[in-house]
């Protein structure tokens, strides 16, 4: 009788898993943004003597539960962190070298940022935690000077992403998300730098200093979650079709 041997499945080459890989850590994109912004509303809204209008996102590491935004900053950077090196092996292979580079460098600044910034707690602004001044003389302690410091350069970071990715998309005639992107610097830069004078004191700002800093913080974070999602759909796209 003769035996009747199945055929072997065949291999998993090792560009499916760097394609798995790849959507995976595209992923942690889509969902840093959406994770960050939702724990800091609530957070902001459920914390007592909080006013999330006047007050920043990183007071709330002060006081009762600041663990949570500490956790919050934290997780948001590793996962920004992920996403950029996504970033790199989706664009890695494709037509245009524009931003190529320069984007998930800028967008892993951004995660250190957002890393550091959970590490190294804020001192008190604005009168919150409730007893403190407005504005302190001068920083309280080496890791509220290096949570400052080292915020500067990831915010900028995040805006001039905007900016690489704007003439990028520009240049491969994607124009919708060209505009979409230099727009998104502009605000998210303006919004900023309004939420600094607010925060410094600024008799006319600094009841809106959080609300400001709260919309250039969405503007940024739905910009990333968006390119996230563009890319992660062009991974897939391309996974189709050579599958197909």
């Amino acid at each position: 009788m003769r035996t009747i041997v199945p055929p072997a499945p065949e291999p998993r080459g090792p560009e499916t898993a760097i394609d798995r890989t790849t959507r995976r850590l595209l992923l942690c994109g889509v969902v840093a943004g959406p994770l960050f912004v939702v724990a800091f509303l609530v957070h902001g809204a459920l914390k007592a003597h909080y006013d999330p209008l006047r007050h920043p996102v990183s007071s709330l590491a002060l006081g009762p539960f600041g663990w949570a935004q500490t956790a919050n900053f934290v997780i948001a950077g590793v996962l920004s962190l992920a996403f950029a090196a996504g970033m790199r092996r989706a664009l890695r292979g494709s037509s245009s070298v524009r931003g190529a580079r320069w984007g998930p460098i800028l967008v892993g600044v951004w995660g250190v940022m957002l890393v550091c910034a959970g590490v190294f707690t804020t001192d008190p602004v604005s009168g919150y935690p409730p007893g403190t001044p407005d504005l302190l003389a001068e920083y309280s302690s080496v890791p509220a000077l290096l949570h400052d410091l080292l915020s500067m350069p990831g915010f900028a970071a995040l805006a001039c992403a905007c900016v690489v990715f704007a003439v990028r998309f520009a240049g491969t005639r994607q124009l919708l998300w060209a505009c979409y992107s230099a727009v998104s610097a502009v605000a998210f830069a303006v919004t900023l730098e309004l939420s600094t004078l607010g925060f410094a004191q600024t008799a006319s700002l600094v009841a809106y200093g959080g609300l400001f800093q709260r919309i250039a913080v969405t503007i940024g974070w739905a910009w990333l979650t968006l390119l996230a999602a563009h890319l992660l759909r062009r991974e897939w796209d391309g996974h189709a079709a050579a599958s197909g």
